[in-house]
Parts: C-alpha cells; sequence; structure tokens
C-alpha cells in the first residue's frame, strides 16, 4: 500500500546551512483516515519538511513523495490532492469569507459553480455559516482558524497539513477544531499531518508520530501499537508488610521492582492477566490501594526523545530486573 507519507533520505538546505539531514521515513503506510503528529522542539527542521512537502523548497539530495508524488517533480499533482492551514494568517480581509472560500476553491481546480455550493457548504460544517457573508477581517482568532481549516478542506483533499490548528484558541472553540479533525479523518476517509505544540492535542487526534530534532528523525511510533505494548506494564500500590511480594511475583511469572514503600511497578508477560495480582496480594495479607496500568504519554516519549527525559527502564525478564 501506498504511504501517505514517504521521504528517503531527504536533505534540505536553506543558504549555506542545511536544515534537513538525510532524514527517512514512511508514514500513514496503513490506509486512508489516518492522523499523523509531527513534532519536535523550535528549530528542529518542522516547517522545512512541511514546505518541502508542498514543493516550495527543492532537495538538496533525496526524495519527498505524498501518495506516490514526487513533490518537486509531480507538484501541481500534489497540490491537487492536499489541503494546507498554516500557522500565520492568509486570508484576504477585505473579502467575505464565501468569496473568499469560492476563490480558493477555484485556484484548487473546483469549477466556479461546484466552488461556491462548496464555499457555503463548508462554512456550515466549520460553524461559520451564519457569518459567512462578513469580510474575514471582522472575524475573532477562533473565527479566522475555522475559515482557514474550510479553505484547506473546501476541494475534498487526500491529505490536510495543520500546522498549529488550535494555536490561540479558547478551550471551546479548541474542543471544536479537534471534532472537526477526527471527523476528517474517521468520517471523511482524509489524512491528516498535524504540526502543533500542545502534545495532548496530538495525542488525541492522532495514530502516529513522527518527532525530528536538529533536522533528523529522533523517533517514530504508531501510538496505538505503544498504548497497546505498554498495557502490560502494571504501577500497584499496596497497605501492608510486602517484603516477600517480589518473590511471590517471581513465582507466578511476573517481574517487579519496589519504588517506594508500598509502590510497585510490573511487567505482566503474555498470558499473564492482571487478575493474577489480586491472588497473590490476597496470599500475602496485602491490600491493594491503586492499580492502574502505567503507560508513557506522549509528553515522556516526547521529552525522552529529544533528549530532556532520561529514558525509562524496561523490563529484562530474562535477568530478573526492570
Amino acid at each position: 500500500m501506498t504511504p501517505i507519507i514517504a521521504v528517503d533520505q531527504l536533505r534540505v538546505r536553506l543558504g549555506k546551512r542545511e536544515i534537513l539531514k538525510g532524514i527517512s521515513c514512511c508514514l500513514g503506510a496503513s490506509g486512508t483516515g489516518r492522523a499523523i503528529g509531527l513534532l519536535g522542539p523550535n528549530g528542529a527542521g518542522k516547517s522545512t519538511l512541511i514546505q518541502t512537502l508542498l514543493g516550495f523548497h527543492r532537495p538538496a539530495a533525496g526524495t519527498a513523495r505524498i501518495l506516490g508524488f514526487d513533490c518537486h517533480r509531480q507538484s501541481s499533482a500534489v497540490k491537487t490532492r492536499v489541503g494546507y492551514m498554516p500557522e500565520n494568517d492568509s486570508l484576504i480581509a477585505d473579502m467575505t469569507a464565501v468569496a473568499f472560500l469560492r476563490l480558493m476553491g477555484e485556484l484548487s481546480g473546483l469549477p466556479a459553480a461546484a466552488a461556491l455550493e462548496k464555499a457555503h457548504e463548508t462554512l456550515f460544517h466549520v460553524g461559520l455559516g451564519e457569518a459567512r457573508y462578513r469580510k474575514v477581517g471582522t472575524y475573532s482568532l477562533g473565527m479566522r482558524q475555522m475559515a482557514k481549516l474550510a479553505q484547506a478542506i473546501i476541494h475534498g483533499p487526500q491529505l490536510v497539513i495543520l500546522d498549529e490548528p488550535t494555536n490561540g484558541l479558547d478551550p471551546a472553540a479548541r474542543q471544536r477544531m479537534l471534532v472537526l479533525i477526527r471527523e476528517m479523518k474517521e468520517q471523511h476517509g482524509m489524512n491528516v499531518l498535524l504540526c502543533s505544540h500542545l502534545l495532548p492535542d496530538v495525542e488525541q487526534v492522532c495514530d502516529e508520530v513522527v518527532i525530528l530534532k536538529d533536522g533528523q528523525i529522533v523517533h517514530q511510533c504508531d501510538l496505538a501499537r505503544e498504548r497497546q505494548a505498554n498495557q502490560r506494564f502494571v504501577q500497584l500500590h499496596v497497605a501492608g508488610s510486602d517484603a516477600s511480594f517480589a518473590a511471590a511475583l517471581r513465582e507466578a511469572g511476573a517481574e517487579g521492582i519496589s519504588e517506594a514503600p508500598g509502590v510497585w511497578r510490573i511487567v505482566l508477560p503474555a498470558g499473564l492477566e492482571v487478575e493474577v495480582l489480586w491472588r497473590l496480594t490476597a496470599r500475602e495479607n496485602l491490600r491493594i490501594t491503586k492499580l492502574a496500568y502505567r503507560r508513557d504519554t506522549l509528553e515522556e516519549i516526547f521529552l525522552k526523545a529529544v533528549g530532556h527525559l532520561p529514558a525509562s527502564p524496561r523490563p529484562e525478564v530474562a535477568h530478573g530486573r526492570l
């Protein structure tokens, strides 16, 4: 299956400075309706990668492809299949929203009549139907963000690139934006590349993430698989004397370490379910006060990838330690 985005040994220079340093990855290879999070600290190369995918930068070496099309050599084919919501305002202040969207629809290849129809439909979809005849220069920040989203999706693209879509939004508007992004992928089968500094937003809507640092990919993961794998890690709080609990865990085929008095981090191997902990604690006369699956948050994954947080120790059952 053709990946949504594929870059191979991609190098991009701006002036004498190399921004992207030979990166390679395939994103969204499992099909349509995927949301990909693009993360990294300031200066990591995220904007340069987006602009290269859109055909604004010519690679110094390597290739970048969207849906199988070369972003430099087949830029026209790419642009008809991609919608782009930039971080900064790109609206024409003196135009009404419906006139602006009609123009953007026509620039994306829609016939004039179809562009006008889609302009009305899309503005209602993003919640601007009642304000569609107002000039966009009179819009609030939240309304401008929605107008930018509308112009990105008016032509029904296969991939929508969203650069900081929730920037500056109040909590209600932010949730509305995230709902729209989920609907785009789940109900309309659009693929999404989401670049955001707000990690909870990425974690809420994305299926996979790629993290850049200093022009290189430092981490890439499928969030669903990461979450599933981490379901084997349990954090357990108990009351009572737990001096022999480690031996009881080993006897049952599990491994655990005591992080503090009454606090245990435990790994359950495949085939051993969490119910075993209830039996063991009852046998050891311990009372469970808290039991939770322990998984890395996206914030922890990000901080480890960029070197601001030490990697969590992973269980090494063969050596009997965590």
